[in-house]
């Protein structure tokens, strides 16, 4: 029996208190009427679904009306954003998430076999992480845990850009995916503040059994939003940048800041309007376009860009 032809059908029915003429059925099931007399027998002698027809109505009708299909009945539409979401968690690059996705995994791989869909062709779905750090699985499963359970944490942190270890006592607030990578968003109780660590880079995480420190979702957003991509606080500046005629084609899709503004000028050029407070990583972007982008200001962000640019000259000068 074709499953998707069992779940129409049950869409059709379902919450109904007026009967469904046939001609109603028929146009929903996109079916011929045998094929929905069929449907409908499977439904009613392997599935005891509580048809009737209603000959003084001229309809069908579930005679329960909080029946409910048994067991895991999915249309292919449903399916196939099931077997999306199980490859997109499949590629966060956590063992852990892996293992106990696996009697999932199976599940979907049953349930596409019913639907006479070719396991195979699912390869044609792909997912490219760029960039992917590797990460402890215990230690992603404690932070998971601490965030779900409201529970401060003990961390020794490796910190990329001072190359200094640390210990924290920390109250996790959000874990959040970004750029293809883990990050751990928390009030920090040794700087006394709102702080973000890679989760990569925790070299250890004990649970404390404390309960964490409570921040309100609005002093969350203020604090995290505001910032460009991962560095967060308050922006304190706007970065206007000008890109090419044909460089906006692509830029003009694109969201490079929840508040930023934008305009198309009159010589075709498009000019992007973004707040940060830190530069580093907006500077890392701005690069990633060049030659087909100019910082128009503030002109302290367009002296830094110039000073990398001079300084990437000269390195490869000096290599020749």
């Amino acid at each position: 029996m074709d499953v998707e032809r069992v779940y129409k059908l049950h869409e059709v029915l379902i919450g109904r208190r007026v009967p469904v003429s046939k001609v109603q059925i028929l146009v929903k099931m996109e079916c011929s009427e045998s094929t929905f007399k069929r449907t409908m027998e499977f439904m009613k002698n392997n599935l005891r679904a509580p048809i009737e027809y209603l000959r003084e109505e001229n309809g069908y009708l579930y005679t329960d009306v909080g029946y409910e299909l048994p067991g895991f009945w999915l249309s292919t539409d449903e399916l196939l954003a099931l077997v999306s979401l199980e490859k997109l968690l499949s590629g966060l690059n956590i063992g852990l998430l892996n293992e106990h996705l696996s009697p999932f995994k199976n599940r979907i791989d049953k349930l596409l076999k019913d639907q006479q869909i070719n396991q195979v062709n699912l390869q044609r779905i792909r997912l490219l992480p760029i960039n992917a750090r590797i990460n402890n699985s215990e230690h992603f499963q404690m932070v998971a845990t601490a965030i779900l359970k409201r529970l401060k944490i003990k961390i020794i942190y490796h910190s990329r850009g001072s190359n200094q270890t640390s210990e924290r006592i920390v109250s996790p607030q959000r874990l959040a995916h970004y750029k293809d990578n883990w990050y751990l968003d928390v009030w920090c109780h040794l700087k006394n503040n709102l702080r973000t660590f890679a989760v990569d880079k925790i070299l250890k995480v004990s649970l404390l059994g404390e309960p964490c420190k409570e921040i309100s979702e609005a002093q969350l957003d203020n604090h995290f939003k505001e910032g460009y991509g991962i560095f967060s606080g308050e922006a304190k500046h706007v970065a206007t940048l000008r890109f090419t005629p044909e460089r906006a084609r692509w830029i003009a899709d694109e969201m490079w800041h929840p508040e930023q503004q934008s305009e198309w000028m009159s010589d075709g050029t498009y000019q992007l309007h973004i707040p940060y407070s830190d530069e580093r990583e907006l500077i890392m972007d701005i690069m990633r376009h060049l030659p087909h982008v100019q910082v128009v200001e503030p002109f302290t962000l367009r002296k830094l860009l110039n000073q990398y640019l001079q300084s990437a000259i000269q390195s490869h000068s000096n290599s020749e």
